[in-house]
């Protein structure tokens, strides 16, 4: 026996937690943090032809108040760091990073010490996006993807230990420096 043969139609079964991850999901306001040519792609995400409103996010938000989405695009220079930070700080809880670009994944072609070598220095990233710059589609596609994490993950205590287990394996995860001589 289904389970469409023990319930009468029309009703539909879930989970708090369910419910809340489809509400939060599809209430995803970004921040406007562009700092290169990523943020062009960016912006063109909400024009008609890739239409971000379609997911509920077409309006950037310039106060980090009313933002939960965090999309870096481009390269974070050393002094637009700790700017970076703060405005991650001011955002709500819960707040997503969706780091946009190989610069700001990992600092690109800018192997120097006025470029954070990988954003994710500074603040945790939930999604990384490649390219250079990224296609609109690419960044919608990892939206999509952003979605699917969100749904999944749970509410109250249970968020938090997710929140802080999954930034230990992300801190796992980057790769370390080692510098074997030097350089003549």
């Amino acid at each position: 026996m289904g389970l469409e043969e023990k319930l009468p139609s029309g009703f539909l079964l879930s989970t708090v937690e369910q419910m809340a991850g489809y509400m939060r999901k599809g209430s995803l306001w970004p921040a406007t943090f562009g700092l290169a040519c990523c943020a062009i792609e960016m912006m063109s995400t909400s024009g008609g032809r890739f239409d971000i409103a379609r997911f509920g996010m077409e309006a950037f938000r310039a106060s980090p108040r009313q933002a939960d989405l965090m999309i870096v695009a481009g390269r974070v220079s050393q002094k637009m760091a700790p700017v970076l930070r703060q405005v991650y700080d001011q955002m709500v809880e819960p707040k997503w990073v969706l780091a946009m670009g190989v610069c700001a994944s990992s600092g690109g072609m800018f192997n120097n010490y006025a470029i954070v070598q990988g954003v994710d220095h500074v603040v945790p990233v939930d999604i990384y996006l490649p390219g250079c710059p990224p296609r609109p589609e690419m960044l919608l596609h990892a939206i999509l993807k952003l979605h699917d994490k969100i749904q999944e993950m749970p509410l109250g205590v249970n968020r938090e230990e997710a929140i802080r287990a999954a930034e230990e394996a992300a801190m796992a995860q980057r790769p370390t420096i080692e510098f074997k001589g030097l350089l003549r």
